[in-house]
């Protein structure tokens, strides 16, 4: 059975980091995978190694890429000892290619490639396109140029493809969108069998217009075309004061024209006006209009109301042809095979950063590149920051438990104050708010007796009972007699 073809782009736009604390970690080399196609992390081999710079030269003999490349580390580092590509001329052209380990074959293995971009600087207008050159007899690096011919080309996002003519499109591992080669790309793999035909013309009596005016319409005759859509407001009236015949502004009566003003050559000359002084104390000075406001009695141009057009035909649209250029690809995920990956390049903007490519035919080495590379930059989140400092503060579990388990504990006291407490056959199952109980028999108190501090001799008590009830029968005999 065939396994999935899948393509890979990780980017990361921006990389923004406060400065290397002491003590900070050092970025950890990746070794090169044995199954890999190409693979390049440029923080180790010089980049003259495996690389190639473009020689192609412009009609005149010039180099027609002359922008250059430099390894660095990232303005803003993140790992100390981590480089890659930069492209450093803005403005210019730049191109730059490497060979492959082995031709990679379109056939039933899957196809990974990845590599990060980092716009350093922000992006105003280029590009960070990678293209996969194909395998054939002339391909030479050192003439690599925009007429090259690829494989596939694409920029800094993160595609998938399977021979089941699917894709899937994914930015930072997550997928944005994914469907099918042959249904849902635009332009589609398969152009259409039919498109109309560029030479069609609609006939002249196709009416193609939903509305028409009612040819039975006529206007009112109060309908006034010409009334104005405002007029002065007849309900303001000029204001107390205003000097209608003093303008406002005046020739300033202490100018007097430059020395050098001939009238000859500059001709008549006059002053700058300036506030009239005789209106500093006025409301106002000059002609005085009223302020507009609607006419109710405007209404416009009149025209007829619209109706359904009755011989209303639709939009026209030409005949269908079949397509001159049509083919069906049932396989588009099989294409030239790939010899090489170059970078051709123009961008207004410099310090664009590439690094860590790879291009394999096994999704779980891409897997582990990927997190090996792109994963160990990732600062982790607070929660995994937690979990990997009880590593070596094994006692911080008590802290995270008292600390998560007593505001429960307190939230749970607070909303439900009228909790039920104990068992529900037990004399003291009851709610705290529920009125004063009744004590049981059990509960009532008994005066303490001798017995109760250790005193043995019952001859004391007899005899008090016994003097006690004498006590009374005299009383009762008193009371009789």
């Amino acid at each position: 059975m065939a396994s999935s073809l899948h393509l890979i782009l990780a980017c990361t736009c921006v990389c923004l980091t406060s400065p290397m604390s002491e003590g900070q970690k050092v970025y950890r080399n990746v070794p090169i995978p044995e199954k890999a196609h190409f693979a390049e992390t440029f923080d180790s081999a010089p980049l003259d190694r495996n690389w190639v710079l473009s020689k192609a030269g412009k009609v005149n003999m010039e180099l027609k890429y002359d922008g250059n490349w430099a390894l660095e580390e990232p303005d803003h580092q993140v790992l100390p000892g981590n480089r890659g590509l930069v492209l450093k001329s803005p403005g210019r052209h730049h191109a730059i290619a490497a060979y492959l380990r082995s031709v990679y074959q379109f056939r039933d293995k899957p196809l990974c490639l990845q590599y990060e971009v980092h716009f350093q600087k922000g992006i105003d207008c280029g590009g960070a396109y990678i293209k996969l050159l194909s395998d054939y007899d002339g391909l030479r690096l050192t003439q690599f140029n925009d007429a090259t011919p690829y494989t596939i080309m694409f920029g800094p996002d993160k595609c998938g493809l399977y021979p089941d003519n699917t894709y899937e499109i994914l930015i930072d591992l997550t997928v944005i969108s994914k469907g099918s080669l042959l249904e849902d790309m635009d332009p589609p793999v398969n152009p259409p069998k039919e498109v109309l035909d560029p030479e069609d013309t609609a006939p002249e009596s196709w009416d193609d217009r939903p509305y028409i005016p009612d040819p039975t319409a006529i206007k009112p005759q109060d309908w006034d075309e010409e009334a104005p859509e405002f007029i002065p407001d007849p309900a303001v009236q000029r204001p107390d004061g205003w000097l209608e015949g003093e303008p406002p502004f005046v020739p300033d009566p202490e100018a007097q024209p430059p020395d050098d003003w001939a009238e000859e050559m500059d001709g008549q000359w006059e002053a700058p006006l300036v506030p009239n002084p005789s209106c500093a104390h006025a409301v106002g000075c000059g002609p005085w209009t009223p302020p507009r406001v609607h006419n109710p009695a405007y209404r416009g141009k009149w025209k007829p109301p619209k109706i359904d057009n009755p011989n209303y035909q639709g939009a026209w649209q030409p005949r269908s042809i079949p397509n001159p250029g049509y083919f069906e690809d049932q396989h588009p995920f099989r294409m030239s095979p790939v010899a090489a990956v170059g970078l051709e390049l123009w961008s207004l903007t410099a310090g664009i950063l590439f690094d860590n490519f790879l291009l394999c035919s096994d999704l779980n080495t891409a897997n582990r590149w990927t997190q090996d590379t792109w994963g160990q930059r990732q600062t982790p989140g607070l929660l995994e920051q937690l979990i990997v400092a009880t590593v070596k503060r094994p006692w911080l579990w008590g802290v995270y438990v008292f600390t998560v388990g007593l505001p429960i504990i307190l939230f749970i006291s607070f909303m439900w104050p009228d909790k039920r407490f104990g068992p529900p056959n037990q004399d003291y199952y009851y709610k705290k708010s529920d009125e004063p109980q009744s004590d049981s028999p059990q509960d009532h108190e008994v005066p303490p007796t001798l017995k109760d501090y250790g005193v043995t001799n019952r001859v004391g008590p007899r005899k008090r009972e016994t003097r006690r009830g004498q006590r009374k029968s005299d009383l009762e005999l008193k009371v009789t007699e």
